[in-house]
């Protein structure tokens, strides 16, 4: 028997209570669990909060058939970056394994300076983002490197993932290659070079600001780590792995397959496979090191190199923080982050079915009377809808969907539209724990606590600009009527 009942619309109510109570137990994880909230804590508090929603929904006349299979689209959506995630684990590994990340690490830190490296960071992961188009691997090759390099210059890791996801994102964001710089134009209805072009005045101004904050902070803050300590990293990298500019080969095809347009998913299952091959051309001491006592040749590549895709490599030099810095990677250390992902999925999927976030926005509508406001409010509900839905793509798609009409309504160019849910949907996707981006660059970049996010100058700098051109009107472009 079907239920024929009528869906009944959330009240304001409805849609605040699984909300307040997310974030109610989000703030308890934290408080509880610290720096571990990411390893269930705060799964359970998403789980919990979508149990809270299915209440409300089944009270508002939905049955749990519905309800279910909302959460199952909602994931669905997810399965592509989840794919990316597993291959980037078993890319990390074998690129461990091969000499790769070592290698970069290595001639890292022979051409950087301790006092230029957060702004010099920022400018190698922009330029990679915008000749590939995607931040993501821009982070997981580049910034796996640069997080080394800083580590052996003594400096701190949360600056440099700042300054690494300040970079990719920029370059990302203006890169007629990515996938948002795409999607934000046709959600609005703009064309993609002008609305490159049109982000430029946001973009540019945002990027300085970071590299001059990144400067004052890499001159004021001095390396804890002597000449002759980088030496010492440098002489055991080349003890423990054969360091070798071909070891950088398979950086440069996933170079290549990204710039060719091959597809993200594919494209690091090769290089990860790639780097498998490369581990046994290249380290064949290293295999035989870690691979268990008595194993032939043949044994120890295949369990070595199989084992580090899936659970990654642990060096075992006898000095800790080097262990620590080429230990890692596999396809088992991204599965916290894919539950992670999966449960904030099925949280935002039930609330966009209810009609819980459109209530939202309509509320928000009744009460914009400028065109900073309506530019204010778009920051706010992209960032919201990215807090809640988890998804940096339904950032840009619904806000973009609610607001097209009232934007065309005042009059205003779609290019208006389309930047500002670039300057926000797709900016502040990283600096949200739960969210996929967020949840890729702390898995990736092999962070420790969330103290990164306060060093994105460049996610934070650039939705305020665009908030400030929509109240003093600079560079907000008005459609051209025709008489």
């Amino acid at each position: 028997m079907t239920n024929t009942l009528e869906h009944k619309a959330p009240s304001m109510l409805d849609a605040l209570i699984p909300l307040i109570a997310l974030i109610f137990m989000l703030s308890g994880a934290v408080y509880y669990f610290g720096d571990n909230s990411t390893g269930g804590p705060n799964q359970i508090a998403l789980l919990i909060a979508t149990g809270i929603a299915i209440i409300i929904g089944i009270k508002n006349n939905y049955t749990w058939k519905e309800l279910e299979q909302a959460m199952i689209n909602g994931i669905s959506i997810s399965m592509g970056a989840i794919f990316i995630l597993l291959a980037v684990g078993s890319l990390i590994g074998t690129w461990m394994l091969s000499g790769t990340v070592p290698s970069m690490i290595y001639y890292g830190l022979k051409i950087l300076d301790p006092s230029w490296f957060y702004p010099a960071t920022c400018i190698i992961c922009c330029i990679v983002a915008l000749s590939i188009g995607s931040s993501w691997t821009t982070a997981a090759t580049i910034g796996v490197a640069l997080m080394g390099i800083s580590v052996g210059l003594g400096l701190d890791p949360a600056i440099t993932a700042g300054a690494i996801i300040s970079g990719a994102y920029c370059g990302d964001k203006i890169s007629p290659l990515s996938e948002t710089t795409n999607l934000a134009p046709v959600v609005a209805g703009s064309e993609l070079f002008a609305h490159i072009r049109y982000m430029m005045w946001t973009t540019i101004p945002s990027i300085v600001l970071s590299l001059l904050i990144f400067t004052f902070l890499g001159f004021s803050v001095e390396s804890t780590v002597t000449l002759e300590a980088v030496a010492d990293i440098t002489r055991q990298l080349d003890t423990n792995f054969n360091i070798n500019p071909l070891n950088l080969v398979p950086v440069a095809l996933l170079l290549f397959m990204a710039m060719k347009k091959v597809p993200a998913f594919p494209a690091v299952a090769i290089g990860a496979l790639f780097g498998a091959v490369w581990s046994i051309i290249f380290q064949p001491e290293l295999i035989n090191n870690l691979a268990t006592n008595g194993l032939d040749t043949l044994k120890a590549n295949i369990t070595v190199v199989w084992g580090a895709l899936f659970d990654g490599v642990t060096i075992n030099s006898g000095d800790a923080d080097l262990d620590s810095l080429l230990s890692g990677g596999g396809m088992k250390s991204m599965l916290n982050i894919v539950w992670l992902i999966m449960c904030a999925l099925m949280f935002g999927a039930i609330l966009e079915h209810l009609g819980m976030l459109k209530k939202f926005v309509q509320a928000i509508l009744g009460s914009v009377k400028s065109v900073g406001g309506l530019i204010a409010s778009t920051v706010g509900t992209c960032i919201g809808t990215n807090l809640v839905t988890a998804d940096q793509y339904i950032s840009i798609v619904m806000p973009g969907r609610m607001y097209k009409e009232e934007y065309k309504r005042r009059n205003l160019d779609p290019l208006v539209l389309s930047r500002t849910l670039e300057d926000s949907g797709t900016l502040s996707s990283p600096l949200i724990p739960w969210n996929t981006c967020g949840a890729f660059m702390f898995g990736v970049l092999a962070l420790t606590n969330y103290e990164y996010i306060f060093y994105c100058f460049f996610n934070f700098i650039s939705p305020i600009l665009a908030i400030a051109y929509g109240f003093t009107g600079y560079k907000i472009k008005k459609l051209v009527t025709t008489s």
